[in-house]
């Protein structure tokens, strides 16, 4: 995802513009998120802004533990996710598989949160995924035909990362992406 400003690109000082600020190419945020600003001298363009946040497929298996789990590294993953610090991607298929999985009796009955939190935390989710619409299908490629999605899906949105507790379910795929990384959530969070 990318931005361009538009500013005098004369200015010698740090760019403030309402929430952020540029200095020394780097965008910095009230948040602590920092991203690489492309500086251009040409025309009224100051900089060409890259976001730098690892944008990541989150399966389903991840939001279940982060749900049921009170200690679970999914549930950090989740929030780091509602912090911005991840750009989670969804599809209409995972949007429905979270929403099947959700509202599981089995997954209620386990989950601290009452089904209106449940509700809200996953709304909030949402709200900051990044749609994604898949044009192309990459099949036959993993043994379990249901998780083809998800590498269809992190093609689709261009993530580096796809998030799992199932790692063996998707690693001995028969087509290779080198630019893809599939990792538990306690490996995201060591920065594998």
């Amino acid at each position: 995802m990318c931005w361009a400003i538009t500013v005098n690109p004369c200015s010698k000082q740090p760019l403030n513009l309402s929430y952020y600020y540029i200095q020394y190419n780097r965008i910095f945020l009230p948040t602590g998120t920092c991203w690489l600003a492309e500086l251009i001298g040409f025309g009224c363009i100051y900089a060409i802004i890259l976001n730098m946040n690892k944008t990541i497929v989150v399966d389903t298996c991840v939001i279940t533990s982060a749900l049921i789990g009170d200690q679970d590294p999914g549930r950090v993953v989740l929030r780091q996710c509602l912090k911005g610090i991840y750009n989670p991607l969804i599809s209409n298929t995972l949007f429905s598989e979270y929403e099947d999985v959700s509202s599981r009796e089995k997954i209620i009955n386990l989950c601290p949160l009452t089904e209106i939190e449940t509700r809200q935390l996953l709304n909030s989710f949402y709200s900051i995924c990044h749609w994604v619409s898949i044009k192309y299908l990459w099949r036959p490629n993993l043994h379990d035909e249901g998780d083809n999605f998800l590498i269809e899906l992190a093609l689709a949105g261009n993530a580096t990362h796809i998030v799992t507790n199932n790692i063996n379910d998707l690693v001995n795929a028969e087509l290779k992406f080198p630019n893809l990384k599939v990792l538990t959530p306690e490996q995201l969070l060591r920065g594998e």
